[in-house]
């Protein structure tokens, strides 16, 4: 006796189709995994063409806009510790521990690894997917809103300013350095 196949609606085709479409993207996504400095120069690039069209174009500056906020936004999430230092102290105090810090203030203290809210990774990948979705939106009118350009950019730099400034005195004041570079390296031989 033949089972029938059951009949396959225009969704379960769609579906499986962006399914299959998910798993080669994330196959590639795990494939440049490794290849850090060729992901952030492909990254680079491409925020020049997206730059380079802005600026022939002479539009679009609402979307350019928005896209270095997101970035910026972006960037002190990559700048900050998973599990901030200054919320640690807060909460020491509703339990009466004075606001034992997180991470280590003196020589002898345990050592805690940085831990981005951001990993490197996530961080390359919203980044570089926000510039090409403003890529794309530079070529329709649609987005095309016209506005007094030099304000934004005034704007974006005095928020990027004020914005690094806290982000900053809150890396001093808590002792950390998000960068790896600089730092002794050991086990290697």
């Amino acid at each position: 006796m033949d089972v029938p196949e059951p009949e396959q609606t225009p969704f379960t085709a769609v579906s499986a189709q962006t399914s299959k479409l998910a798993r080669q993207y994330q196959t590639y996504l795990d494939a440049s995994t490794p290849f850090t400095a060729y992901r952030w120069i492909g990254t680079a690039v491409l925020l020049f063409i997206f730059f380079l069209r802005i600026i022939l174009a002479q539009g679009w500056y609402i979307v350019a806009y928005t896209v270095g906020i997101y970035l910026l936004n972006l960037f002190l999430l990559f700048l900050q510790p998973k599990f901030d230092p200054s919320l640690t102290q807060d909460e020491g105090l509703e339990d009466g521990d004075a606001g034992a810090p997180s991470l280590p203030t003196k020589q002898d203290d345990e050592f805690r690894p940085f831990i981005r809210r951001l990993p490197e990774f996530k961080f390359w990948h919203s980044a570089t997917r926000a510039l090409a979705i403003g890529f794309l939106c530079t070529w329709f009118s649609v987005f095309d809103i016209p506005v007094f350009w030099p304000v934004l950019v005034v704007y974006w730099i005095l928020l990027f300013v004020l914005t690094m400034r806290r982000q900053i005195q809150h890396m001093i004041k808590y002792r950390y350095v998000p960068f790896s570079f600089g730092k002794a390296r050991y086990g290697r031989s």
